[in-house]
């Protein structure tokens, strides 16, 4: 599945509002390096809050993940933050799962992670 990536910057004349990335689709291997390329000039602006309205992100794997921590680091550099929204259950579990295990290495490789993550999305899907 493709990942629809939508930047909206914030309305005003202050450089640093906030900007909303609006994600749909699938965010994985294949997708998370465009929206990385995209948010590059975002990030090296001089923004301050990014808001990731995932309302229609179907699937991320450990790809995605890894654009968020990335971005969420730069951010918190210059004093700013990430934030995320609406979110659909089984991206919601993700973000679980990440926040009850943090710096602990539970799987032996990132495809077994991935493997994990996507069973358990699928799981959202059938109920």
């Amino acid at each position: 599945m493709p990942l629809e990536i939508q930047i909206l910057k914030a309305i005003g004349s202050q450089p640093t509002g906030a900007v909303t990335v609006v994600l749909s689709g699938s965010l994985d291997t294949a997708t998370a390096p465009e929206l990385e390329r995209q948010l590059a000039p975002v990030l090296a602006s001089p923004v301050k809050d990014l808001v990731f309205n995932l309302a229609e992100l179907k699937f991320i794997s450990s790809a995605g993940l890894r654009v968020f921590s990335i971005a969420r680091k730069q951010l918190k550099e210059h004093g700013g933050q990430a934030s995320f929204i609406n979110l659909q259950p089984q991206i919601q579990e993700v973000f679980e799962i990440i926040k009850a295990l943090p710096g602990v290495a539970v799987f032996k490789s990132v495809a077994e992670f991935d493997k994990y993550l996507a069973i358990r999305q699928r799981a959202h899907e059938d109920n």
